[in-house]
């Protein structure tokens, strides 16, 4: 019976040319790991901030606010959680309340913050464009 044996010098370099070859793979599918999740983040903040603002709108502590005030509170909260690298865009707060304002009456705060991609900037951004994240509150007014 015969053995066969392998020639390992003509194997030499074979695992750093598939190295090379997967690496971008990994290093892309690890940045858009990252990316998905710092969007993620700022939706669930852009969500708290409206509650935050919503809350603050309804309730009665000696005078309502007014939209202006909720949206203060809005951005507030936005420019000290959102994550970015750089310069924040502010979040555009829209309020509509429902009725004449009294007890029991809605009051609704909608959050709109143009996401732009922050670990690949112009290759995301430049197929995409940003991404708008909206979040919409509904509270009663006590």
């Amino acid at each position: 019976m015969m053995k066969m044996v392998m020639d390992t010098r003509d194997q030499r370099g074979a695992s750093a040319i598939e190295f090379a070859i997967v690496l971008p793979v990994l290093v892309a599918l690890l940045f858009g790991i990252i990316e998905l999740s710092i969007l993620f983040y700022d939706k669930a903040v852009i969500t708290n901030a409206g509650r935050e603002g919503a809350r603050a709108g309804i309730a009665f502590a000696p005078t309502p606010l007014d939209d202006a005030g909720i949206a203060a509170v809005v951005n507030t909260y936005c420019s000290s959680n959102l994550i970015t690298f750089g310069s924040a865009t502010a979040a555009a707060t829209a309020v509509s309340r429902g009725g004449s304002g009294s007890s029991g009456d809605p009051l609704t705060v909608t959050v709109n913050y143009p996401y732009e991609f922050l670990v690949l900037p112009n290759f995301v951004t430049a197929l995409t464009g940003p991404v708008n994240l909206q979040a919409v509150t509904v509270m009663r007014m006590e």
